[in-house]
């Protein structure tokens, strides 16, 4: 099912992230030099929310333990998480990003 977040792709500016809620889930929209990425906006160490940590490049940094994972894939970088997070596809429609959740 696809979900429009209106305005995103301007409020979302290059080297940050923002959380949007659809269906129940948080949906982490990371803007990465200008090119758009989503995932599931929790950690799958411990449930933190990830739009409170830092984006480095293609990574977000989870602030509770510091656990990375890429934007990208999904994959987790560094320990303590070991599952990766849910990535989902998106594109940009004017100001809105759209994803498929």
């Amino acid at each position: 099912m696809e979900r429009r977040f209106e305005g995103a792709a301007k409020a979302v500016t290059p080297g940050t992230a923002r959380s949007f809620p659809a269906d129940g889930i948080e949906v982490l929209v990371c803007n990465v030099d200008g090119k758009y990425y989503a995932i599931e906006d929790v950690c799958t160490h411990d449930g933190a929310p990830l739009d409170q940590g830092r984006l480095e490049g293609k990574c977000i940094v989870c602030p509770r333990h510091g656990a990375t994972f890429d934007v990208e894939t999904g994959e987790a970088l560094t320990l303590p998480a070991v599952i990766p997070v849910m990535t989902f596809d998106l594109r940009v429609e004017g100001d809105d990003v759209v994803v498929n959740v």
